[in-house]
């Protein structure tokens, strides 16, 4: 069983920045990819980040590129995603989930086999 919980979102102004962290149970975490997803009201979980279980491979959705940077740190079996230059766009509610490895797409929600509960982003314009 892996268990998931993210932490660190909040209110901030556009522009502002904020730092997720995802902390994970189970010997698993070493040896799998993670990824960030978001869901605003009203509309599909969609992508926002992947890392691969050494960290050695990001990848981003377009909409993020540039402003937000997934990391992990194995030793405290914890994901990070830090936002900078956020836009009121970015409110959704974000959540991280495990690579299962079973060939799906990674931008696709049907990759990944467990999910935190999610953490609140709200970015005031």
């Amino acid at each position: 069983q892996v268990q998931l919980v993210e932490s660190g979102g909040g209110l901030v102004q556009a522009g502002g920045s904020l730092r997720l962290s995802c902390a994970a149970s189970g010997r698993t975490f070493r040896t799998s990819a993670m990824g960030w997803f978001r869901q605003a009201p009203g509309k599909e979980r969609e992508f926002v980040a992947f890392i691969s279980s050494s960290g050695g491979a990001t990848y981003y959705a377009g909409s993020v590129k540039g402003r937000f940077t997934i990391s992990r740190d194995n030793a405290k079996n914890t994901v990070y995603l830090q936002m900078n230059g956020l836009k009121p766009e970015d409110t959704a509610v974000y959540y991280c989930a495990r690579d299962s490895g079973n060939g799906a797409d990674y931008t696709s929600v049907l990759r990944y086999d467990y999910w935190g509960q999610g953490t609140q982003v709200t970015v005031s314009s």
